[in-house]
């Protein structure tokens, strides 16, 4: 038998020591993130609206009554709207902001700040202010109106008339504030991978004929494509998880045409006090995100391969 001595004591704690420094952080993040998923994974499948109460089991009765809530399906896809008409722009307009401003020009590092301030206002500040601007008397209505173009103005957050016939006008409004707040944070993302292209390479560049515009589509683009599907996974995990733009502006009005996956989760929970069904909710939104989050981790996989190709 192998005898404990002295040197491989030694061994051990060598090896259990970074254990011991990661235990306290693993014990804070077990009491308030895993077991409270594994809680409200149990109460999806009960029925549990009064907290003085024991949950009761039944099964897949509120995946079965998901399937048949036509609110869900809205908010589903009122979700995928979001995702689909702000991704694109997050993953494109700070890419050309980061172009524009990694220039060395006078007064640039005031641009900077300008550009990324809207990042440090609150949510909440933010919200509000906006909502100021949409109002019926607000400052774009007025604008709008002194130009003649809505003599009447414009319902911003109020109507559930869809632009084009696709997207509600109050979603589209909430949407341009999450875009307005998000540009200069995906900025300084692409900002710092933009200092890591050597100049050499947009010199040899050049002298092959590639200057201006063409240089960005044949050296930027191709070396930025990390930091592409980076942003592209977070603005849109973001996106699926909006609350507060809508929480603050519409309250999900008006009629459900702002009404976001998460909004109807927080609604069943502390409105409807339907614990259980805003678990199942939170249960399908959080697949909605590990699939999101395979989906980066499969692209940084190709990103690596190609890399070492």
């Amino acid at each position: 038998m192998n005898q404990l001595t002295p040197k491989n004591w030694v061994i051990i704690q060598q090896r259990l020591t970074p254990y011991l420094f990661l235990l306290p952080a693993l014990i804070i993040l077990g009491l308030t993130v895993f077991w409270p998923a594994l809680q409200a994974f149990y109460l999806s499948f009960t029925n549990y609206q009064d907290i003085g109460e024991s949950p009761r089991w039944i099964g897949m009765g509120n995946f079965l009554k998901l399937w048949k809530d036509a609110v869900f399906w809205k908010t589903l896809e009122n979700t995928f709207l979001y995702l689909v008409g702000v991704v694109p722009i997050l993953v494109i307009t700070p890419l050309g902001l980061a172009i524009l401003v990694n220039r060395k020009l006078r007064g640039i590092n005031w641009f900077r700040s300008a550009y990324y301030s809207p990042v440090v206002i609150s949510m909440v500040v933010a919200g509000i202010a906006w909502k100021w601007l949409y109002a019926e008397n607000g400052l774009l209505n007025q604008f709008l109106k002194t130009l003649g173009i809505f003599p009447e103005g414009i319902p911003w957050l109020t109507s559930p008339a869809k632009l084009l016939g696709i997207i509600p006008i109050s979603l589209a409004s909430v949407m341009a504030v999450t875009i307005w707040k998000g540009l200069g944070y995906y900025m300084v993302i692409y900002l710092a991978g933009l200092q890591s292209i050597p100049g050499d390479v947009y010199e040899a560049a050049a002298i092959d004929g590639s200057d201006g515009i063409r240089k960005h589509w044949d050296i930027t683009i191709p070396l930025m494509q990390p930091y592409l599907a980076l942003v592209a996974v977070i603005s849109a995990i973001s996106a699926t998880k909006v609350f507060e733009e809508v929480y603050i502006m519409t309250q999900g009005g008006p009629l459900n045409s702002s009404k976001t996956i998460v909004y109807y989760l927080y609604e069943q929970a502390f409105s409807n006090l339907e614990i259980s069904y805003a678990c199942t909710i939170g249960l399908v939104l959080f697949l909605i995100i590990l699939g999101l989050s395979v989906l980066r981790l499969v692209v940084n996989q190709q990103d690596d391969q190609n890399f070492n190709l």
